[in-house]
């Protein structure tokens, strides 16, 4: 493909594109339970949940995990995700909203925090790896932020895209930071790790699901 630089999206992966909240809040719970920490619910996980992770669980604990912990809870986590995220599927009405975007003449990628060699065969599994540029999953050490990762995804994808034409679509306050640092714009959904509440700070538009996700950002990018 040459150089395009149109209207392009970058798609967050977990609780976005893929609808995975009873997957991740079952997961948080299991390495809760290695502290002897009581679980917690899905609207408790919505409106505590922040990166980077360690800073979420100090607001649940009343202190950061040791490292020791810290190892021992990441480990439980990914464990119980690999089992439980094969219940899982597309967010509702996500397939046609891939085509439409790319039938539209725009161009779409995937930028997840989730490590990259179980997110690749994930998409692929799906059908929808030809839809998007590029696919990137963490490489480094889990329970970062985002927005050096978003800077490396843009410049990897060079001139096919314009970050002032971009905009990421995704599920947490720190998508809308690590677009703004990477010059780009987002857009919020609040299908996800966070309620409408722990969004709306964040400086970007807020949207109840996919298909006004994808409209706002035809607005913005467009």
């Amino acid at each position: 493909m040459g150089k395009q630089s149109g209207a392009h999206i970058v798609w967050d992966w977990n609780g976005t594109l893929f609808h995975d909240n009873d997957a991740i809040v079952g997961a948080t719970n299991a390495a809760f339970a290695e502290l002897g920490l009581a679980p917690i619910t899905l609207e408790s996980y919505r409106a505590l949940y922040c990166v980077p992770v360690p800073k979420f669980y100090e607001r649940l604990m009343g202190r950061l995990p040791t490292p020791d912990e810290w190892e021992l809870m990441d480990g439980v986590f990914h464990r119980y995700y690999a089992d439980h995220r094969l219940r899982c599927g597309l967010a509702e009405g996500a397939v046609d909203l891939l085509t439409q975007w790319t039938s539209a003449g725009h161009s779409q990628s995937i930028l997840s925090m989730y490590g990259h060699e179980d997110l690749v065969p994930l998409v692929q599994g799906f059908g929808i790896e030809p839809w998007f540029l590029r696919i990137d999953g963490r490489t480094g050490p889990s329970g970062g932020s985002k927005a050096e990762h978003m800077v490396r995804h843009l410049g990897a994808l060079g001139e096919l895209v314009n970050p002032a034409r971009t905009v990421v679509i995704g599920d947490a306050a720190d998508d809308a930071l690590a677009a703004r640092h990477a010059g780009a714009r987002a857009v919020l959904y609040t299908g996800g790790s966070h309620g409408r509440a722990s969004l709306e700070g964040a400086g970007a538009p807020v949207v109840d699901t996919l298909q006004e996700a994808v409209e706002e950002a035809h607005r913005l990018a467009v």
